[in-house]
């Protein structure tokens, strides 16, 4: 190419760069499009661009905060608002269980009355809307707990037990009964109602095997020691589902509702209510049905 052509190309070439004209090139993809991120520390409007900051990589971009609307608030209020209102209760019937060298086990309530009992374990978690939707509810509940979960945190328990709740036993460890010795289950079953006598007041007398599992040595034990009545239960609940061991969805007279101290407490405290006033029943205070099991100290 002649001197004179090759200036003429490259000023053409000049002018193209200049004007931005030329071969495509690659550039950053703005925000919130299909096929990019935007960039840390980048909030763009809504019909805005934005560049990634430079020594950045691209990342999902954080969650907006949101105040939620008060309807939508699940605290105390919006769950004592929606608690169901019973009628009183039926003079209770209790049955007499002392007989035999075996505690029987029991997954409902021998009754015909139109009640049924809510019962709540362990204790490793202490759930803070329990307290006040106690009190709103009006309701007696049973709560079987565990040694080791609940001695370093006696006043929760007692402001339950203080509120109407009536504390009976869980074993001390919340370990599996079943094939272990008899001084092992002993100590499980025997002192542990020992142990919670002297924390809360009240000696235990009934008892419920961690995780549902007993043997004939538990059966034995558990008597020799003044627990009435190895209890079992009919439905559980759990992050606010019932779950029924029946065919029938309904919690029936004399069936035992299961929850725990569990983070969805406020959803199972009120789903194991709202079924039980769905199903026709009322709940009562377990020990008013099983002759002996309560003395006074149940009704203070």
């Amino acid at each position: 190419m002649n001197p004179h052509r090759r200036r003429s190309a490259l000023a053409l070439a000049l002018l193209f760069a200049l004007s931005g004209c030329g071969p495509t090139q690659t550039s950053p993809v703005a925000s919130g499009s299909a096929t990019g991120s935007p960039s840390v520390g980048v909030s763009p409007g809504p019909s805005s661009t934005a560049e990634p900051v430079a020594g950045s990589s691209p990342s999902a971009p954080a969650s907006p905060t949101r105040t939620p609307k008060p309807g939508n608030v699940k605290d105390v209020d919006w769950y004592t608002s929606r608690l169901p209102v019973f009628g009183p209760l039926p003079e209770p019937e209790p049955v007499d269980v002392d007989h035999g060298p075996e505690s029987p086990v029991w997954k409902k309530v021998p009754t015909d009355q139109n009640v049924a009992f809510l019962t709540i374990d362990d204790g490793a978690l202490r759930h803070p809307m329990a307290l006040p939707l106690l009190k709103a509810s009006g309701v007696r509940v049973t709560l079987f707990l565990t040694i080791n979960y609940v001695q370093k945190y006696p006043d929760y328990f007692k402001a339950l037990q203080a509120a109407g709740a009536v504390i009976e036993n869980h074993t001390f460890t919340h370990t599996d009964l079943r094939g272990k010795s008899v001084a092992f289950q002993h100590h499980e079953i025997c002192d542990a109602a020992d142990r919670l006598g002297q924390i809360f007041g009240r000696r235990p007398t009934l008892f419920r095997p961690p995780f549902g599992d007993y043997d004939d040595n538990t059966l034995k034990i558990a008597h020799s020691c003044g627990q009435k009545v190895v209890l079992y239960w009919s439905e559980t609940v759990d992050k606010g589902i019932v779950r029924y061991q029946i065919a029938d969805h309904r919690i029936l007279p004399g069936h035992i509702v299961l929850m725990h101290f569990r983070p969805a407490y406020g959803d199972d405290f009120l789903a194991a209510l709202t079924r039980m006033k769905a199903s026709g029943v009322q709940p009562a205070l377990l020990e008013d049905y099983i002759k002996g099991a309560c003395d006074d100290s149940c009704n203070e």
